[in-house]
């Protein structure tokens, strides 16, 4: 709902805000294999913090992207899986995902430009 708030006629910059940082698209992926519980996420999403999926998932659900289940148990077991409005953005990912493997696929073969060391040079162009 955040980003309807923006002033923009792009769809594509809607898009963006809601999925446009690493971790939603990373949480995304971990949610389209089924419902996952917050310590599942956070096993998942490697390098993220408690505080940055607290955030992320709040914001997520405030955008109608994923729903929250909260079961009356000690302790309490909350749930989390994508809506279907989210479940549309399943092709998105899937491109994507298709397209970093081409990048990388494509870079992999190339071989990295040499860099010199702090007691060697940069060489010069004398074009």
């Amino acid at each position: 709902m955040r980003c309807l708030r923006k002033e923009t006629n792009c769809p594509a910059e809607i898009t963006i805000c809601l999925i446009g940082n690493k971790w939603k698209l990373l949480i995304l992926r971990e949610l389209s294999f089924g419902t996952k519980r917050f310590g599942e996420l956070l096993r998942k999403v490697v390098g993220i913090s408690q505080k940055v999926l607290t955030q992320s998932l709040r914001s997520m659900e405030e955008d109608g992207l994923i729903s929250r289940k909260v079961y009356a148990e000690v302790p309490p077991k909350v749930e989390y899986a994508m809506t279907a409005l989210a479940r549309d953005l399943g092709k998105l990912l899937d491109l994507m995902g298709d397209w970093g493997l081409k990048y990388k696929a494509l870079y992999a073969k190339k071989p990295k430009a040499a860099v010199p060391s702090k007691d060697q040079p940069a060489a010069v162009n004398k074009d």
